[in-house]
């Protein structure tokens, strides 16, 4: 059973910075791709960022030079570290898996990923 268990959101103010947790099984960790993707309310869920299992990282556009995604194998944690936080970046945001091995260049495509958690809100505002 592969199961992803996000954490960390909450509110902050412009500007501010968020640290997301994303618990994985070991076995998910180390073989499979890790997304982050984000959902606005009315908009469509949109990737973020992605770590291969050989810790290649991509970043949407939006948020290059903002955003880093890390992981901790010991912990079987990817972390999304979240600054320069501005109120568009606001939404609730998911960590996922697929379900079957993807190119590292096709991580940010949500129709890639069958593995959901349960989703974390991150609300940016003042």
């Amino acid at each position: 059973q592969v199961q992803l268990v996000e954490s960390g959101g909450g509110l902050v103010q412009p500007g501010g910075s968020l640290r997301l947790s994303c618990a994985v099984s070991e076995f998910t960790l180390r073989y499979n791709t890790i997304g982050w993707f984000r959902q606005a309310p009315g908009k469509e869920r949109e990737g973020v960022s992605s770590i291969s299992s050989a810790g290649s990282t991509y970043y949407a556009d939006s948020v290059k030079g903002r955003f880093t995604i890390s992981r901790d194998n010991v912990k079987k944690t990817v972390f999304l570290q979240m600054n320069s936080l501005k109120p568009e970046d606001t939404a609730v945001y998911y960590c996922a898996t697929p379900v079957r091995s993807i190119p590292d260049g096709l991580g940010l495509l949500a129709s890639n990923y069958g593995y959901w958690g349960q989703g974390t809100q991150v609300t940016v505002s003042s």
